[in-house]
Order: C-alpha cells, then sequence, then structure tokens
C-alpha cells in the first residue's frame, strides 16, 4: 500500500474526505519525525512502539573491492510491534 492508498482507506474507514485524510497523515507523520528526532518514544497501545537507537560504528567490507572499511555510527529508528498487531498478522 502506498501512500495515496493509504489515505484513500484512512478516508473511507473515517468517513472523512481524503483532503481531510492526508492532512491527518502528515501532521501524524511530522508530529512523529519531529518526536523522533527529539529522541522521544512513540507509544501506540496494541500496534506498537517507534524509537530511536544508536548504532555504533563497526567494520564492514566493499563487496566489490573486498577492502575493509568502517562504517560511521548513525541513529536508527526501531519499531517493535505490540500484541494487538502481531496477534493479526
Amino acid at each position: 500500500m502506498n501512500k495515496t492508498e493509504l489515505i484513500a482507506a484512512i478516508a473511507e474507514k473515517a468517513d472523512v474526505t481524503k483532503i481531510q485524510a492526508r492532512k491527518n497523515l502528515e501532521a501524524f507523520l511530522d508530529v512523529t519525525i519531529d518526536a523522533l528526532g527529539k529522541g522521544d518514544k512513540i507509544f501506540l497501545a496494541g500496534f506498537g512502539t517507534f524509537s530511536v537507537i544508536k548504532r555504533s560504528a563497526r567494520q564492514g567490507r566493499n563487496p566489490q573491492t573486498k577492502k575493509v572499511m568502517t562504517i560511521p555510527a548513525k541513529n536508527i529508528v526501531k519499531f517493535k510491534a505490540g500484541a494487538e498487531l502481531n496477534a493479526t498478522i
């Protein structure tokens, strides 16, 4: 499902227009990005938890040249599915 299909599904399920559904989805995404950027966790009961973890620097290998290289440390977003979501999948 892409973003357009998700907006259409939200509009139908919530009985709102696609424009309202798009605004709501974009607002959710903006708030989520802002919160994760600050290092906060987002917990949605029954759905899951979004959090940011720091991945430390590590050694890797370039598959073309076989040369060893250092992969720098970075922050990544982690999602852990909630019990209700796991039960439906």
